[in-house]
């Protein structure tokens, strides 16, 4: 059988497409468009709390609700897409996104505009799921890596370009046209997907695991919901320690849930591999890195240091370059083969803990320490996150590969909400225990209004600042931490590994 036979036979081998590269151009600006939504709204905060008086609380569910929901949903909506159909999966989820778009763009209050996201959120995570195994179907094996490369790229743009997009859009517009754009790209994606994807399904997949599904973001929701409220209604209130201890609860279900049935959304007995766990340790506190600092450093760059939305976003728009600069070189790629993968790991997130140290310590007055700051960042996530992506894919059996896929998005999904989560709650918690006259306001731009002369008002903004110093460094802190553990327990796998192939060690 000729490699060509091989190819056609194989349902994950076809031979490429005529129309792979336009199809391709359709794919990653979809994929663009769901992942700018993870950090869009950050610039639009200062819009949002002016004009539908929402709270930090709200704010901060407004970008959680998307990112919790749809990282719920990953794994759920992998299998079903196998299931039922990738295609179908693509044209369902370009439908949800769009028209949660246009409510959200509508909306007149914060539940609304909360409520739409959570509805973003289900369409994104059937789009982003379902993308990557179009990609692998339409292309043949000599142009996959080039064109998962391409993707890949895509999605590291769409992360953190998100707040530069955000400004161009609120320079111009009001703050709902910052989801109403995305409404010409769902229906061009639509009439292109309908039009030029074919349909691949795999009938016998696994059952998609509903229940675990519901659990996932109901455990999630939980925690994020008391993290959040923590600042305001005290760390040991009633509500707090409730809430804490359902979503604590729920998630355990969730693992009970998910070690029980014979077919998982995530396989638990994965959690066994050192391999995997290093990996997974070291991309949750990634993506926690990125979306805690990116939201904190839009308020930073507005609230204290006095840019306007446009200005903000141009100034976090040196991450976003630097990472797809460095990974179009292919500069992780080429270093994980001469350092290995756990040194690499630790290295980008190494480099990662000290750009948000540096933005920290040096950016509070002026732009010079944050641009540093940023730069370093990205060469970080660079150097770290194809290393971690490949620790991820290949702990996992090649018959598993769309969970390991599903995997690495989900918890880029959930670090990017308890980032926000997380760090926003120190940074409140710091700032009410400096101004406490202040805690009654539910944002900075209500307690600035509040103030009674420009003495208070300097002496809320040093708070302010203070506080995004401490959640930044206590951001340096963790993701260093995971950096070192995640290095450890993958060097820890590979001497594992290599143990049984020594004839004294098996001896022994």
């Amino acid at each position: 059988m000729t490699a060509t036979d091989a190819a056609k036979n194989h349902p994950l081998a076809p031979p490429s497409h005529p129309q792979r590269w336009l199809i391709l151009g359709v794919i990653c600006l979809a994929q663009l468009t769901v992942l700018l939504d993870n950090t869009v709204l950050n610039v639009a905060i200062p819009s949002l709390t002016r004009e539908l008086d929402a709270s930090t609380a709200d704010v901060q569910w407004m970008i959680n609700a998307y990112s919790l929901v749809q990282s719920g949903l990953l794994l759920t909506a992998g299998s079903s897409a196998d299931r039922y159909g990738r295609k179908k999966m693509l044209v369902a989820g370009l439908a949800l996104f769009g028209i949660g778009s246009l409510i959200a763009g509508l909306a007149e209050s914060s539940a609304q505009l909360i409520a739409a996201r959570a509805g973003m959120g289900v369409g994104g995570a059937l789009l982003m799921t379902t993308t990557l195994a179009v990609v692998v179907q339409i292309f043949d094996d000599s142009e996959r890596v080039k064109a998962i490369g391409i993707w890949s790229t895509v999605s590291s743009l769409g992360f953190a370009a998100g707040p530069l997009i955000g400004g161009v859009m609120l320079d111009h517009f009001w703050w709902g046209a910052i989801f109403l754009i995305n409404i010409p790209v769902a229906v061009i994606g639509l009439v292109a997907v309908v039009r030029l994807v074919p349909e691949s399904k795999n009938a016998s997949g696994d059952r998609p695991d509903l229940l675990g599904a519901l659990l996932s973001t109901i455990g999630m929701a939980a925690v994020v919901y008391a993290i959040i409220s923590g600042p305001e209604h005290g760390w040991t209130s009633g509500r707090v320690l409730l809430t804490a201890f359902t979503g604590a609860a729920v998630l355990t279900g969730f693992v009970l849930w998910e070690l029980h049935i014979p077919y998982p959304m995530l396989d638990m007995h994965f959690f066994r591999n050192q391999r995997f766990v290093g990996a997974v340790a070291g991309a949750v506190l990634v993506a926690f890195g990125m979306g805690g600092s990116l939201f904190l450093l839009t308020q930073q760059l507005q609230f204290v240091l006095g840019y306007g939305p446009l200005e903000a976003g141009l100034r976090t728009a040196p991450l976003a370059l630097s990472v797809v600069a460095l990974n179009l070189t292919g500069l992780g790629a080429r270093l994980v083969p001469k350092l290995g993968t756990p040194a690499t790991i630790a290295t980008g997130m190494g480099l990662l803990a000290a750009g948000l140290a540096a933005i920290a310590l040096l950016g509070r007055h002026g732009y010079g320490g944050t641009l540093l700051g940023l730069l370093v960042m990205g060469a970080g996530i660079a150097l770290a996150m194809p290393a971690m992506a490949n620790a991820i894919m290949s702990a996992i059996p090649p018959e598993k590969a769309g969970v390991g896929a599903g995997v690495n998005g989900t918890l880029a999904e959930c670090g990017n909400g308890l980032g926000v989560a997380v760090l926003g709650a120190v940074l409140n918690s710091r700032f009410a225990a400096l101004v406490p006259s202040a805690v009654g306001a539910a944002s900075l731009p209500a307690a600035l209004a509040a103030a009674h002369g420009a003495e208070e008002r300097a002496r809320i903004t040093d708070a302010f600042a203070s506080g995004l110093e401490t959640s930044m460094l206590g951001g340096a802190v963790a993701v260093l931490a995971g950096g070192l553990l995640a290095a450890l327990l993958l060097r820890r796998a590979e001497r594992g590994q290599s143990a049984p192939a020594d004839p004294a060690a098996t001896a022994a």
